[in-house]
């Protein structure tokens, strides 16, 4: 699962690597971190989840003075009062990846001005410089990528859909740089909606594009999840021309279409769940020894194509 986290920066080098380390007894007592996820609502933040919990085991073994407590919520207002409750709980530090930006910011900065240490993960916050530590995928490059690719699609031009995924401040980065990359070319963006990054969502968009548009070449799903969602309104909509879908993520499933050819999906771009085993792992070690871990570390996202798909596939794997 490992082969998944493709830290720059140097973190994986100083990242713990829990299994066989000796345990840490901790000079200044015990400390409790707490970590805030979107509960599973499709399959992304169910790896996540996944990872959490398999990552949190291992660092409770590493150190055992350390408690940690998570918490996983449906929607923003669940997740705000989780980080309150965590607060009140006298939490050290919090690793939090928000349902959503706008309603997350002022909790956690609230729980900033208590001395607790601040990890973002993933989607950040509305607010900048409230974080301490950083842990992210390349929006920016996710964005110009998947641009990049309907550019090299379709030379002639062609006419695409967008769906977008929750409003937060990744998918804003994304979209902009998309529609950046976009610019001067000959692809025009028909609509763009928001699908929430899910699959049954996905669906009802994509059926909404089919209904109001006649000609649509392209999709960026934007996610995996949503990609196959508009798969299946395509598929039951029977258009006679294709259309091309490019999701987003590195979910199994779609990368196996992109391995095994000859579908509408013939790429796919990375962007991994396990991002969180770097968050937690850092945030312990910074709880454990003090250490001035501080910063923003991105993980690369890479297009997936068939040439390279085997090195992102992995059967075993929740996601």
């Amino acid at each position: 699962m490992e082969k998944r986290t493709f830290l720059k920066g140097g973190a994986i080098a100083i990242a713990l690597g829990a299994v066989g380390m000796p345990k840490i007894s901790l000079a200044a007592g015990g400390r409790t971190i707490g970590i805030s996820i979107p509960a599973a609502t499709h399959g992304w933040t169910g790896g996540l989840n996944f990872q959490t919990k398999r990552t949190v085991e291992q660092m409770k073994k590493a150190f055992p003075d350390i408690e940690f407590v998570v918490a996983a919520a449906n929607d923003a207002s669940k997740q705000v009062n989780d980080v309150e409750d965590l607060v009140a709980r006298g939490i050290d530090a919090l690793v939090i990846l928000p349902f959503e930006s706008e309603p997350l910011t002022e909790p956690v900065k609230q729980a900033k001005a208590q001395g607790v240490f601040i990890t973002t993960v993933d989607r950040g916050l509305a607010e900048e410089g409230i974080e301490d530590l950083y842990v992210g995928g390349n929006n920016p490059q996710y964005g110009v990528i998947a641009g990049q690719y309907f550019k090299k699609k379709f030379p002639d031009g062609a006419k695409i859909v967008v769906m977008r995924g929750i409003p937060t401040t990744i998918d804003n980065v994304r979209i902009d740089a998309f529609k950046k990359e976009l610019e001067g070319s000959k692809v025009q963006i028909l609509d763009m909606q928001f699908a929430n990054w899910n699959p049954d969502k996905g669906f009802e968009v994509m059926q909404d594009f089919l209904q109001k548009f006649d000609a649509i070449d392209g999709v960026w799903a934007g996610d995996d999840d949503a990609a196959l969602g508009a798969m299946e309104a395509i598929k039951q909509a029977n258009r006679p021309k294709p259309i091309v879908v490019l999701g987003g993520s590195g979910m199994n499933k779609v990368v196996k279409m992109v391995k095994d050819g000859g579908g509408a999906v013939d790429a796919d771009i990375f962007y991994p769940p396990t991002l969180i085993i770097p968050a937690i792992e850092l945030t312990t070690m910074r709880a454990a020894t003090q250490a001035p871990i501080r910063g923003r570390y991105i993980l690369d996202s890479p297009l997936i194509t068939k040439d390279n798909a085997e090195e992102f596939y992995f059967p075993d794997s929740p996601y």
